[in-house]
């Protein structure tokens, strides 16, 4: 369905899916807080870029923990991402390790429902015969 939007378009449905999920995180978690709109656009531009060029690199280099711990190591990894953006962005506000944790988790299945209701990231499965 997506899949024939121009790069540009499909690049400003995510920023505005990450940006959504950060808002609706702010509303749901009293340990995260924007102190300006500017700064939840930021956030949600920077943590699609964190998780398209850091996330995959670290998720790479502790596959044998994520292994051992069963996959639970990349909420970690994920926690990382958001509190590193954080940390970046002067108006975002992350109180601690397990907000964030949960911030994050939040986020996740939030993307993950958004893209599974428009469409996004859709496989099909073709039989070679």
């Amino acid at each position: 369905m997506t899949t024939n939007l121009h790069p540009i378009l499909l690049f400003a449905l995510r920023w505005t899916i990450n940006t959504l999920a950060l808002w609706a995180a702010s509303y749901l978690f009293t340990g995260i807080s924007f102190t300006s709109a500017g700064a939840l656009w930021i956030s949600g531009l920077l943590l699609g870029f964190v998780n398209a060029i850091i996330r995959p690199v670290l998720l790479i280099l502790t596959l044998p923990l994520s292994v051992v711990t069963l996959g639970f190591f990349a909420l970690v990894i994920n926690t990382s991402m958001l509190l590193l953006v954080a940390w970046l962005v002067p108006g975002f506000n992350i109180d601690g390790f397990w907000t964030g944790f949960f911030v994050a988790i939040f986020i996740s299945v939030f993307g993950f429902f958004t893209n599974l209701f428009i469409g996004m990231g859709n496989v099909k499965v073709k039989k070679l015969s």
